[in-house]
């Protein structure tokens, strides 16, 4: 399912005045959309089949160290990461960087809607989990945090 669908989805719920639409494919695609209002479609789920072999899901299992001070930022939505407001703008943040509670780390497009995206807590930024300007789907990693 690729961003069109989404919006076109999206649109079919509108266009018809629907409060909840859920949608899942022979493939094992998935979106849910529902309105908050009359005007403000959310994606609540939204998923795509991924096939993985068993052994690599174990091995990254294995190499794979959990820091319990680690918080993780995830996109609220589908859509377009963007690190900084415009082109030729400093990036909201950056690994290494101290930031507090409230403060925006980046902005995700969707529908045409530019969305800054704030930290839920203070700390430092380990990791930034996405190059900017690249399609982000619902619950994935942005920034990793320590808290």
């Amino acid at each position: 399912m690729e961003i069109k669908d989404v919006e076109n989805f999206i649109s079919l719920v509108k266009d018809n005045g629907l409060a909840e639409l859920s949608y899942k494919s022979k493939d094992g695609s998935e979106i849910k959309v529902k309105m908050i209002n009359s005007s403000q479609p959310v994606v609540t789920n939204f998923s795509a089949p991924v096939e993985m072999n068993k052994n690599s899901v174990s091995e990254a299992a294995k190499e794979t160290k959990v820091d319990p001070n680690l918080k993780e930022i995830t996109s609220p939505f589908v859509g377009t990461f963007y690190r900084s407001a415009s082109p030729e703008s400093e990036v909201y943040a950056k690994e290494g960087q101290k930031v507090s509670s409230g403060q925006v780390l980046c902005i995700v497009e969707a529908m045409k809607i530019m969305n800054e995206i704030e930290s839920d807590f203070s700390g430092e930024i380990v990791e930034v989990c996405v190059e900017n300007e690249t399609y982000v789907e619902f619950g994935q990693v942005l920034f990793r945090i320590r808290a």
